[in-house]
């Protein structure tokens, strides 16, 4: 199993490209079931995720043409091969699920294994499920499998989500578009990625109205067309190359980003003292590494608030900050298991249910760590790079899941960080 070497205490400058988001690019490789004519998606993300719902669309009967490091996916289904989606291959990621909605929509029915994915809490999805009744489905749960059919088709519905989910609001949209009739989804999540899908689908023919606020409506057709399609940038990823900087001290600029997106991250980061410029298409990330890191508190919520997926990343650069910062969880429970771990590199944090405080220290120390899961692997990588001597962490597949390049990309920018091959 592969492990991340890093020598703390480089500065880091210099240019980094964001990739294709991941919270899209997956939802669009699902999207491509909804169609028979070839699709092409640019600023494709080469991630363990993105092969792996490659795997189970190859399963489903798609022709994938992705050559490698060039960025672009073509899918290609003329005709649903399987509607299974079977445990092997949705046990690996949770977001390979969202081929029941597509499946369901274009074929009347599908069978996809309950999914699985990162350890940070449970994430039902009892919403998907209901969205997909309300519109007209039979849903039957057997052997850990879900049993969809909607033989004459599925029908336009009124949904409203008890809570926000971007998961449900993502999958029932994608489902809503072959329906028949009109579907409104109100308390949708209202997640860029979520726009991105939207656009996606409209470009290939959809009519969607409301993305990006809380009421959506979709109005069914009879078929969607192919599309050639780039994926938005990784919002998360600029967020985390972001607190990266911070906390080493340097100038980079994040290149081919949408700042519009980020916008609760960089107030944070502002708050905390870090030089933020924006450009259209481009944020400059400036600290001087003798000025001081100001404490800031969080609290994850939907967007447009701080994202929780930027939470164990922000973590990792208060761990340094001078003064108290409290973290509040307000989205998954069980998203702190990087807590322990940076402790492990001297870090003081404690941790009180959905609530952890972190006291800034002046110098964390390099020792063997391991990632728990996406986000909380980064944060381990900011606080090596931070810390006096080397840092060693383990399991490192789960940052392969989520980013690309991403010790070619430090690298390039003055880090010493190198991977060393699992025996």
């Amino acid at each position: 199993m592969d492990k991340i070497a890093i020598i703390g205490g480089n500065q880091l400058n210099g240019k980094i490209k964001i990739s294709g988001a991941k919270n899209s690019a997956l939802k669009l490789q699902a999207a491509s079931l909804l169609t028979s004519e070839p699709c092409v998606f640019t600023n494709m993300p080469e991630l363990a995720d993105t092969r792996f719902m490659v795997e189970l669309l190859e399963q489903l009967g798609v022709t994938v043409y992705w050559p490698k490091g060039s960025g672009r996916m073509q899918t290609h289904v003329p005709e649903i091969r399987s509607t299974i989606a079977p445990y092997d291959l949705v046990r690996k990621m949770r977001a390979t699920f969202n081929v029941l909605g597509p499946l369901l929509a274009r074929e009347g029915h599908a069978t996809v294994s309950l999914p699985g994915g990162c350890a940070i809490g449970a994430r039902p999805v009892d919403l998907h499920l209901k969205a997909f009744e309300a519109m007209g489905a039979d849903i039957v749960i057997e052997g850990g499998y879900v049993k969809a059919a909607a033989l004459r088709g599925l029908k336009g519905a009124h949904i409203v989500f008890p809570f926000v989910s971007v998961g449900a609001t993502e999958h029932a949209m994608l489902a809503a578009t072959l329906a028949q009739g009109d579907t409104i989804l109100e308390n949708a999540a209202r997640e860029p990625e979520i726009v991105d899908i939207a656009n996606c689908l409209i470009a290939m023919g959809a009519k969607i109205e409301g993305a990006g606020t809380s009421t959506i409506k979709i109005q069914g057709v009879t078929s969607l067309k192919g599309i050639n399609y780039k994926v938005i940038p990784d919002r998360i990823e600029a967020g985390t190359f972001a607190c990266v900087v911070a906390a080493t001290g340097g100038e980079v600029i994040l290149e081919d980003v949408v700042p519009e997106t980020m916008g609760a991250v960089l107030d944070a980061l502002r708050r905390a003292g870090v030089g933020v410029e924006t450009g259209a298409d481009f944020i400059k990330i400036s600290r001087d590494p003798k000025s001081i890191i100001k404490a800031v508190d969080i609290d994850t919520q939907p967007h447009p608030g701080f994202p929780t997926d930027v939470q164990a990343q922000f973590m990792g650069l208060m761990t340094i900050a001078d003064g108290v910062s409290i973290f509040r969880e307000n989205i998954f429970e069980n998203r702190f298991m990087h807590a322990p771990e940076l402790r492990r590199l001297g870090a003081d944090i404690t941790v009180r249910g959905n609530e952890a405080v972190v006291r800034g220290v002046k110098q964390l120390k390099g020792a063997q760590v391991m990632a728990t899961d996406l986000r909380a692997s980064v944060s381990l990588v900011i606080a090596g790079l931070v810390a006096e001597g080397e840092t060693t962490i383990g399991r490192v597949y789960h940052l392969d899941r989520g980013f690309e390049n991403l010790e070619q990309k430090l690298t390039n920018c003055g880090a010493n960080i190198v991977r060393k091959a699992g025996e």
